[in-house]
């Protein structure tokens, strides 16, 4: 890959490319270069990506709840990712201190450098471009926390659902936080439902893609109950390898082949003996965990993340009757 990479390097004087468009080249990749090398010191601890105002005032109690929130990330043995501005990124920062939380700074003309609780930090990385910022946002994720914001917040919770939609990002939780009785997030869920799910325009199973709560525990519930069984996923064409910390119970596989027979392009869903060959080079913790393997039908992401609530709940002895979109708000009742 190194040598693909240097090779097209080599080339581009050749292709007629104009001076602009090399400095985008240059800068998008020193932009890459220089945040993968800082996460990559910390790839054995999951992390919140927290994304929301820079106009949120220390005073509000949306920044008290913010700053909780991070602070009790921590606890729990995350690492918190922030925007590294000002408002509720500063709370992040705040309540995850620096020693715990990375800055993804963006270079603006009207903010002059990151806020003080991220500032100089290693794991204060500046960037050029929006669009290497939003790509490591969500490449260093396990879960992303949004608090009410404006066009930023808005570009970044969509282009994370998006991911999520159509498959170009592993699964992840979404959770839409906000102070007790607020009308932000369910104004916005009203838009997402009467404007986009009752219009055709996504799927109603979309809904499972993302959470609304003004809870600090409910949210660390919701992302910690994503990962109590699920550990991940590996695509080898068609198929789909689930990966799990527990064994898969023949009455798991049972429910699986009986409900989410819509996900299947083909044949059940099998537990795997053994890790596929593509996963041979991959950490010994990967080799140990037990795995269910199928083909999936793409397009069908929402109810991809509805089968990974369905095997967690499973796991834990709760399995649901209906088979409707979870509900917003709240973890999944027990049936």
């Amino acid at each position: 890959m190194v040598r693909s990479i240097v090779g097209r390097c080599a080339r581009l004087p050749e292709q007629g490319l104009d001076r602009g468009e090399l400095k985008i080249l240059s800068s998008s990749l020193k932009d890459f270069i220089n945040s993968f090398v800082v996460f990559a010191d910390h790839r054995l601890r999951r992390k919140i990506s927290i994304f929301g105002s820079a106009r949120t005032p220390p005073e509000s109690p949306l920044y008290d709840l913010c700053r909780l929130f991070a602070k009790r990330c921590v606890e729990e043995g995350y690492m918190v990712i922030t925007g590294a501005g000002p408002g509720i990124m500063a709370a992040g920062n705040e309540g995850a201190t620096r020693e715990h939380s990375f800055g993804v700074n963006i270079s603006l003309p009207f903010e002059a450098r990151s806020n003080d609780y991220i500032h100089g930090d290693p794991k204060d990385i500046d960037f050029k471009y929006f669009f290497t910022r939003k790509l490591n946002f969500v490449k260093e994720s396990d879960a992303i926390v949004l608090f009410p914001g404006g066009f930023g917040t808005m570009d970044e919770g969509f282009e994370a659902l998006t991911l999520l939609q159509t498959g170009k990002c592993d699964p992840l939780p979404v959770v839409c936080m906000d102070v007790p009785g607020s009308d932000y997030w369910p104004s916005w869920e009203k838009y997402i439902r009467e404007n986009l799910i009752e219009r055709g325009l996504v799927s109603n199973y979309d809904r499972n893609l993302f959470r609304v709560t003004s809870s600090v525990e409910t949210a660390l519930k919701e992302i910690n109950f994503f990962y109590s069984t699920y550990h991940s996923l590996r695509y080898v064409g068609d198929t789909v390898i689930l990966r799990l910390r527990r064994e898969p119970s023949v009455r798991l596989l049972a429910l699986l082949n009986t409900r989410y027979r819509d996900l299947l392009a083909e044949g059940d869903f099998t537990q795997l003996v053994e890790p596929h060959p593509v996963e041979r080079k991959e950490s010994e913790e990967i080799q140990s965990l037990w795995r269910i393997g199928f083909t999936f039908v793409h397009r069908r992401f929402g109810r991809l993340r509805r089968l990974i609530d369905e095997i967690n709940m499973m796991s834990e002895g709760r399995a649901r009757r209906d088979t409707g979109p979870l509900p917003t708000g709240h973890l999944p009742t027990p049936a």
